[in-house]
């Protein structure tokens, strides 16, 4: 089998997850696109350990070893990460990640407090005045 085809779907697989990564704004949907490029990493990681272990009659596996490593990582982000979510959406009540960039507080522009801190403002510099 010629590298060139399994480098080819991994690269294609780190494409679709880079996508998912910058488009999504689900946070649970992130997750699955950051695991789908580890996947892709992994089977290239598997694919040059196949072919230079061919080209240099090594039984090593150094690649397949590495595998299992991101595999063992990759486990525990999914964990860790599902975990997160869960216990922000009970929080918060929503998994979108342009909601959730505020954590301590929110700098509206607009609404009451917008109003009551210009006319304060306003007082401020009257009586500087």
């Amino acid at each position: 089998m010629h590298l060139a085809y399994p480098a080819v779907l991994s690269a294609l697989l780190f494409c679709t997850g880079l996508y998912g990564v910058l488009a999504r704004r689900n946070a649970i949907l992130v997750l699955m696109s950051v695991e789908l490029m580890l996947n892709a990493v992994n089977l290239n990681l598997v694919a040059f350990d196949v072919w230079l272990s061919k080209a240099a009659e090594e039984t090593l596996h150094s690649g397949q070893a590495l595998t299992l490593f991101t595999i063992t990582i990759a486990a525990a982000e999914i964990g860790i990460g599902l975990a997160i979510v869960l216990a922000v959406y009970r929080n918060r009540g929503t998994s979108d990640i342009d909601k959730l960039r505020d954590t301590a507080e929110s700098h509206d522009t607009e609404g009451p407090d917008h109003d009551a801190l210009t006319a304060g403002q306003a007082e401020k510099a009257e009586a500087t005045a």
